[in-house]
């Protein structure tokens, strides 16, 4: 029987050619979220891209979906996808844009040109003070999966001492000089000039940085959120902001997401908001990456060999 392919990820003429190369007796329909509706997404026997959580829900056909994303949200939700659904993600499509986001924001407060960038506005030439240096500074990674793993590498690169902590046991790679699991993070804090979190959102770690935790940190260390919201109590970030407990946050992600206008998180200088875009298809590399990924397990699909990035629903990533 031929499969019905749904493709909800931008493409081009080219995509679409080695999409349909890697499944040639499928049908494929190609379209965007916005000009979705609920028949095509429970017509198809495959999706490709996020589609609305509230229409793919009690998909009788669909057999395999692969996200677009890196996160996979209410995706692994047991109400939402039947366990016979094959859910994988986009893992490894986005470490080389958000890692040079986060080293964008970390040289942003290291040198304190959010500062420079503010008396710009106003004409006025000021100096602001001492800077910092990446080099012969120690960066807690916390989540070195993709995202993670790419930012220690350019944190190594330019001369930092690097500590990793994951979930699960693995071989330490070269680019950290220490590996641990999460049970160590309180005891790693107070060592780290950066801590640099790339978590999924889950039950393990939601707001892992609160009142105490932060309390573990380094007065001068700077935070850097690129992975979930809930990971942080904002509240508390915001008390140690205000207090100079920390030398800075950059966060493209918060808790509240969007962030409301009138939060007191925006009006802190030495804090960097992005509305999460340090991934997404501002680089078009990422979008190259995502196309291929799709491609390739579409081909392994289609040919009943094991697909990457398959996700673990209970973990939820």
């Amino acid at each position: 029987m031929e499969k019905n392919i749904l493709v909800l990820i931008p493409v081009n003429e080219e995509h679409k050619k080695l999409l349909e190369e890697k499944a040639p007796s499928a049908n494929f329909t190609y379209a965007s979220r916005k000009s979705l509706d609920k028949d095509q997404v429970q017509k198809a026997d495959i999706i490709i891209g996020n589609p609305p959580v509230d229409m793919v829900k009690g998909s009788e056909r669909l057999e395999w979906l692969q996200l677009e994303s890196a996160g996979v949200g209410d995706y692994a939700k047991t109400d939402v996808l039947p366990e016979r659904v094959l859910l994988t993600n986009a893992s490894g499509a986005y470490g080389l844009a958000i890692s040079e986001y986060m080293l964008g924001v970390l040289l942003e407060l290291y040198k304190r040109l959010y500062l420079y960038r503010d008396n710009q506005k106003e004409g006025k030439w000021s100096y602001e003070g001492q800077v910092k240096a990446i080099y012969n500074s120690t960066a807690l990674i916390v989540g070195v999966g993709d995202i993670g793993g790419e930012f220690a590498k350019r944190m190594k690169a330019l001369g930092a001492y690097t500590i990793g902590i994951r979930r699960r046991e693995a071989e330490k790679p070269d680019y950290l000089d220490e590996l641990y699991l999460m049970d160590k993070l309180e005891e790693l804090l107070p060592r780290a000039d950066v801590v640099a979190l790339s978590l999924p959102a889950t039950k393990l770690t939601d707001k892992i940085i609160n009142q105490e935790t932060l309390k573990l940190m380094k007065q001068d260390a700077v935070l850097i959120n690129v992975g979930r919201g809930n990971a942080i109590d904002t509240e508390a970030l915001c008390d140690a902001l205000e207090s100079g407990h920390l030398f800075g946050a950059a966060l493209d992600v918060t808790d509240p997401e969007p962030l409301p206008k009138d939060h007191r998180l925006w009006k802190i200088k030495n804090a960097i908001i992005t509305p999460h875009v340090s991934g997404g298809y501002s680089l078009k590399e990422t979008h190259e990456r995502i196309v291929k990924i799709s491609a390739d397990n579409l081909e392994a699909f289609m040919n009943g060999r094991s697909l990457i990035n398959v996700v673990d629903r209970a973990a939820g990533y």
